[in-house]
């Protein structure tokens, strides 16, 4: 007999007490979840109902319950001969993600630089919830740490269901576009008469890379490919006019997300060139990080390389400034006179 609950909630008071309190590795008793069910949920019942619960979430699969099972010789009632019957032991509930699963999702929430350090514990709990407490204990130990002096935007979330909506139904967006001041607080980027710029944008895909969101997409007034980070985007408005088509913007008609991806590294728009450079092979790896297998490398000799790669000229232009006394940009013509003219104009600001 129940006592306090509702005895048809049985089944979801098991499911409950399985998924907090084992796993492949940790199952329980019936007996166990007999007295949990009267100590956590003010519930007594009698053997053969938890029995009958138990059997209605293994043979549902939605629920992924199991049972450990033993073999046992039990004599034949008219033969009195010894036969063999499986008999649950133990039972449990496997995860729909394994541990390491789990803290690749974990890890990915922790290191985002976009998403808000409130957003994350929330997030974070989550996942948790998804596993049973033998992994929570494995995960107490994780910190976020984030500088609390830059103002972060607290509208992410809703820039990017915003964004989800507008993609699938075709329809463009209305936005302002933000930068961060000497306050360390973002301000809407203005117009020529100083008043806050409104971005009209028909949006095609939202990528992540280096830990920020990214929209792919068209800025109204022209008609080639634009990128916008989520995190600075506010005042997000939803518009009821159709979005651009595809043809009508230059590169989107048979666009290769990866392969975008892989030759924007700091997602700046504008033209990728296939550009070669000498580079020692200590860097091989740092290189292999930033180009994955867009890469193509030519042993030049017993210490150096030479590496083929296509990829968005201005990206190119930022990446070989901070490997300016390691790499030497050969091809294009065009590429090698600018990162030139680039390290010409650092030099001058130290001169005196």
């Amino acid at each position: 007999m129940a006592i306090g609950r509702p005895k048809k909630m049985m089944n979801m008071y098991i499911l409950d007490i399985l998924k907090r309190n084992t796993d492949i590795d940790h199952a329980i008793t019936q007996k166990e979840i007999q007295k949990r069910l009267e100590t956590e949920y003010d519930m007594v019942v009698d053997r053969k109902a938890v029995k009958a619960n138990l059997e209605d979430l293994i043979n549902d699969d939605t629920y992924d319950i199991y049972c450990e099972t033993k073999t046992r010789l039990t004599p034949n009632a008219k033969t009195g001969e010894l036969e063999k019957s499986e008999v649950c032991t133990g039972f449990y509930h496997e995860s729909k993600f394994t541990d390491s699963e789990l803290r690749l999702l974990i890890d990915s929430v922790l290191f985002s630089k976009s998403i808000p350090t409130h957003n994350k514990s929330a997030i974070i709990d989550n996942l948790k919830s998804l596993s049973n407490k033998y992994f929570k204990f494995n995960v107490g130990h994780i910190k976020s740490f984030e500088s609390a002096d830059r103002e972060i935007n607290k509208n992410l979330f809703f820039t990017i269901e915003t964004l989800n909506e507008a993609i699938d139904k075709g329809l463009q967006v209305k936005f302002h576009y933000n930068e961060y001041g000497a306050d360390k607080k973002l301000h809407n980027r203005l117009d020529d008469n100083g008043e806050p710029r409104e971005y009209i944008i028909n949006p095609y895909q939202i990528v992540a890379t280096n830990g920020r969101y990214y929209l792919i997409c068209n800025y109204d007034k022209y008609d080639d490919l634009a990128n916008y980070r989520l995190d600075r985007i506010t005042d997000i408005e939803l518009l009821d006019t159709p979005r651009k088509p595809k043809n009508k913007v230059q590169g989107l008609v048979g666009l290769d997300i990866a392969q975008y991806m892989n030759e924007h590294i700091y997602m700046f728009t504008g033209k990728s060139v296939r550009a070669k450079f000498e580079a020692p092979k200590y860097l091989i790896s740092d290189i292999l990080d930033y180009f994955k297998a867009y890469v193509n490398f030519k042993e030049l000799d017993e210490k150096n390389v030479i590496a083929t790669v296509k990829a968005n000229e201005t990206d190119l232009r930022l990446w070989a400034r901070q490997y300016a006394g390691q790499i030497k940009i050969t091809e294009p013509t065009e590429l090698t006179q600018a990162c030139k003219q680039d390290l010409l104009e650092a030099i001058k600001l130290y001169e005196d």
